[in-house]
């Protein structure tokens, strides 16, 4: 029988998400052998990054560990290569006022902290690869909601939330949907749905979709 987590939006529509016991259980064998998998075939990409992040920023660090909010408000260490600058979260403040996005999140197409080697890899979402080890750790799905920081999740109203309610993941429905010119309202319309109407067929078509998507897609900054 369905487990039914029912949340109520500020009209006080309740929204049920349906987690069903044999669906949450092959979701995540398949999590531990597509990102078990996934680091090793991966493994050549990961060295080559690495060599160049360290060629362009010697006294940088290769990994970028940051604070996520993950299902039901748990914070995890999410990892990324990184992409920014390393002062980048302290410039942040500078750069609010140019976000290019709506609601709790921060977008900017050509923000100046990116550096060279991570324009590349940020539109090419290899950046995001190092989620595969979150994902064998159990904080992350390949698939599920995108996890937001801390301070975004301090400003959702009651129906934002509710994206919370699932296992937050490396690819979604909004990243294969448009990604960053897609607004704040439409991308937790867009978690929510899927929450509500998630199982493995919906999960291999937004994996298949984000292949089709890594290289070079034109949304993703």
């Amino acid at each position: 029988m369905a487990k039914k987590e029912v949340n109520k939006d500020f009209t006080g529509i309740q929204v049920c998400i349906n987690d069903k016991p044999i669906y949450l259980f092959v979701k995540r064998i398949i999590d531990i052998v597509g990102a078990f998998v996934g680091l090793i075939v991966l493994s050549m990409v990961f060295l080559i990054v690495a060599l160049l992040i360290k060629i362009e920023d010697p006294k940088g660090p290769i990994f970028f560990s940051q604070k996520r909010t993950g299902k039901n408000e748990k914070e995890f260490n999410m990892y990324k290569f990184r992409s920014m600058v390393t002062d980048a979260e302290s410039r942040l403040k500078d750069l609010l006022e140019q976000n290019e996005t709506t609601g709790a999140m921060f977008k900017m197409k050509n923000d100046p902290r990116v550096t060279k080697v991570g324009n590349f890899i940020r539109k090419t979402s290899i950046d995001e690869l190092p989620q595969l080890w979150n994902v064998l750790k159990g904080d992350m799905s390949l698939v599920g909601p995108r996890p937001p920081l801390p301070r975004e999740v301090s400003e959702y109203t009651t129906y934002d939330k509710q994206r919370l309610l699932v296992q937050p993941g490396c690819t979604g429905l909004w990243q294969v949907s448009g990604r960053s010119n897609i607004g704040f309202e439409d991308m937790v319309k867009l978690d929510i749905y899927y929450a509500q109407n998630r199982n493995m067929l919906f999960d291999m078509k937004i994996i298949l979709k984000t292949i089709g998507l890594l290289f070079g897609s034109k949304d993703a900054y």
